[in-house]
């Protein structure tokens, strides 16, 4: 076989593989896979886009302490002392980052307030777990603007909100502490 022949024969196995991934995507069709923007890919980054998308449609949905082997079983918020729980927090960090998990703007939480979160809301929630390397679930700890405008927005992303919602702001307020443990990411920092 020639050097040149080469490339045809490979834009042949990806075009196979594409026919296949949309074949197996079939099933579970919406406008994600009739994307217009899709076709403008090189068809190698296309047939990835193409495995992502049924990689996430078969991944089975679980409660996160169901992603560990042993499932993840941590003792209630009430029955740990401050050095407890402060130690237990820093455990579960670290092993929700094993399984990819992320949390970000925790800096206004008190230590048991993050811990009482992951506890009562995180692990048992249910997600869908992806074994693809790089895919992280991240997981903002706030569930309202009015928090995320007076201690993680930016002034420009403040003045955006004013403008498009006409609400007056919450007054902008520093953050109790800046968390650098496994697993959290640092909050984007103010202009």
């Amino acid at each position: 076989m020639s050097e040149t022949s080469r490339p045809m024969i490979d834009e042949v196995d990806l075009m196979i593989d594409n026919a296949r991934l949309r074949d197996e995507l079939e099933p579970y069709r919406d406008e994600s896979i009739d994307d217009p923007t899709t076709r403008r890919m090189p068809l190698k980054q296309e047939n990835e886009y193409l495995a992502s998308i049924l990689a996430w449609e078969r991944a089975p949905a679980l409660p996160i302490r169901d992603w560990f082997d042993p499932p993840l079983s941590i003792p209630a918020p009430e029955s740990l002392d401050d050095t407890a729980l402060e130690a237990t927090l820093i455990d579960t960090l670290v092993r929700l980052q094993s399984q990819n998990i992320v949390l970000s703007c925790t800096d206004h939480l008190s230590d048991r307030e993050l811990y009482t979160l992951i506890c009562r809301d995180i692990l048992s929630c249910c997600e869908k777990k992806l074994a693809s390397p790089g895919n992280e679930l991240e997981w903002r700890c706030i569930d309202d603007n009015e928090t995320w405008l007076a201690y993680y927005a930016t002034p420009v992303e403040r003045r955006r909100f004013q403008e498009e919602f006409q609400v007056d702001l919450p007054e902008s307020r520093p953050l109790s502490r800046r968390r650098n443990l496994p697993g959290i990411r640092a909050h984007e920092q103010r202009e």
